[in-house]
């Protein structure tokens, strides 16, 4: 026989169950200004603030990992060879990656850099775990990954934000959606 009591407890139990691939929804949203943190490029001494660098319009793209298929062959493949990207202002890349990782990724993606996106890492995770984009990848990746996410910035607080539900999905992120 089934108790209200028992039945609420039944239902608190599997609001608390969490799989992988879900999450709460992300806490960034529009409105927020970009935080204060330094993110690396190239170089472990080549720091880049995105909240300095973003003062008038433009776009971050967040991946789980560097050289994974679906970031190399479809997610950041869109964006570089899109028509619109020319109209998205500073476009940048963030992985939680070390800047060297960062750097070959974008030769292999953008071997001429003509499509001016910006390849950044954050290898401490501070920038993701920021915006509360960052999840539990280590199954999979190591340890804690950024969920996948197109940001549209503009003046240094979002104006729109993409972030795909399962973490790693590749559908409201890709150019098509966002540019």
């Amino acid at each position: 026989m089934y108790s209200a009591a028992r039945c609420l407890s039944t239902a608190r139990a599997a609001a608390g169950t969490r799989f992988f691939h879900a999450s709460a929804p992300a806490f960034v949203k529009v409105g927020d200004t970009l935080p204060n943190i330094d993110l690396v490029e190239g170089s472990p001494g080549n720091k880049v603030n995105l909240a300095k660098e973003l003062t008038g319009k433009g776009v971050i793209i967040g991946v789980p990992a560097a050289f994974s298929p679906a970031c190399s062959e479809n997610h950041i493949p869109g964006y570089v060879n899109s028509p619109k990207l020319k109209d998205a202002g500073k476009v940048f890349v963030v992985s939680v990656n070390d800047p060297f990782v960062m750097k070959a990724w974008g030769k292999t993606l953008d071997p001429s850099g003509s499509s001016g996106i910006r390849f950044l890492g954050d290898p401490s995770v501070a920038f993701t775990k920021e915006l509360d984009l960052s999840f539990d990848g280590a199954s999979i990746f190591g340890g804690d990954r950024s969920k996948r996410y197109a940001l549209i910035i503009e003046d240094g607080k979002v104006k729109e934000a993409h972030v795909e539900p399962d973490n790693t999905g590749l559908n409201v992120s890709a150019a098509e959606k966002v540019l």
